[in-house]
């Protein structure tokens, strides 16, 4: 048995957006969806990190999917491994965080769909991959829209 319960804090949080009836609110299902989305970018995130650390012919035969991204990673060195081991660890804390309510999981969010938005802007100008660019960039811009919404935002800042 793990040593702590990861899964502590998960239950429903309490309600109180002004009315005092004792019920308990159930989290918005964005929030479900948001942190479903950046565990599965997690997996993503630690798999091609390794793969760029400890190389083998398993995790290779994934680069096939995208040989630009392969070249452009392999060109950084192992250094782009770490980053996105790391990146994998933030994504995975992160939707920890959200499904917990916690407001510093919920500004992780923000910043990491303004930064991958801001990315793929900038990232049209450089490949004029334009269906990659504006595709990412629309995806990134729907989750900090979806992040920014009143009943997502007054869950990570209503008064406990």
């Amino acid at each position: 048995m793990c040593p702590r319960n990861w899964l502590h804090g998960l239950e429903r949080l309490p309600r109180d957006d002004g009315f005092r009836t004792g019920e308990a609110q159930a989290r918005p299902k964005t929030i479900v969806f948001i942190a479903t989305f950046l565990f599965l970018a997690t997996v993503v995130a630690l798999i091609t990190g390794e793969s760029l650390l400890f190389p083998n012919a398993l995790l290779d035969k994934l680069w096939k999917f995208n040989p630009e991204g392969a070249t452009l990673f392999h060109s950084i060195g192992r250094a782009s491994g770490v980053f996105l081991l790391a990146l994998g660890f933030g994504t995975f804390f992160a939707a920890l965080g959200l499904l917990r309510g916690r407001q510093w999981a919920w500004w992780f969010g923000v910043v990491l769909f303004s930064i991958d938005a801001c990315g793929n802007i900038v990232s049209y100008f450089l490949t004029h991959d334009a269906v990659r660019s504006l595709t990412g960039a629309i995806i990134s811009s729907a989750f900090l829209f979806f992040l920014c919404q009143h009943t997502v935002r007054i869950t990570f800042y209503a008064k406990r």
